[in-house]
């Protein structure tokens, strides 16, 4: 019966047999502090690890309008247009499926739990909260994004 085992699967101890445990390894994310972060030591640009990059990963992809990334014209949210929509429940709608659509299309690290667009007309803005469940590490995060339109 020894025989047929896996050494790695099985552990062998003065004749008794354990299963062993298995651990697995979560991925490191890392991302680029947009704000420039300086470490005081090193010198260096403090990078995002983990759950804050991907938070920013998703911040970003929801600033980003279309074409404004090299070689990559379809990646982002293009939600500024929204901005010139008259301010009703039809563009709160289409931008919570713009925001959902660009989530699943673009961001596989995470599975969105909620989108909510609530209006602000009196700043000329769309305030955006969206949340979502980062997948490897069963967590859940918000991100908060005001849509302001300039005079």
């Amino acid at each position: 019966m020894a025989s047929s085992l896996i050494q790695s699967d099985f552990k062998i101890s003065s004749g008794l047999q354990e299963q062993a445990k298995v651990v697995s390894k979560k991925k490191a994310w890392r991302d680029l502090d947009l704000g420039l972060t300086v470490h005081p030591i090193r010198k260096d640009i403090i990078p995002l690890k983990d759950d804050a990059a991907i938070k920013n990963a998703v911040r970003n992809l929801l600033v980003t309008n279309a074409y404004e990334r090299p070689f990559q014209p379809s990646l982002g949210a293009n939600l500024k247009g929204f901005l010139f929509e008259p301010g009703d429940a039809i563009t709160r709608i289409n931008i919570k499926n713009r925001v959902s659509q660009t989530l699943k299309r673009h961001e596989p690290r995470i599975a969105v739990n909620s989108v909510d667009v609530i209006d602000r007309s009196e700043d000329n803005a769309y305030q955006i909260n969206v949340s979502y469940t980062i997948k490897e590490y069963d967590t859940q995060e918000n991100v908060q994004i005001i849509l302001r339109r300039l005079k």
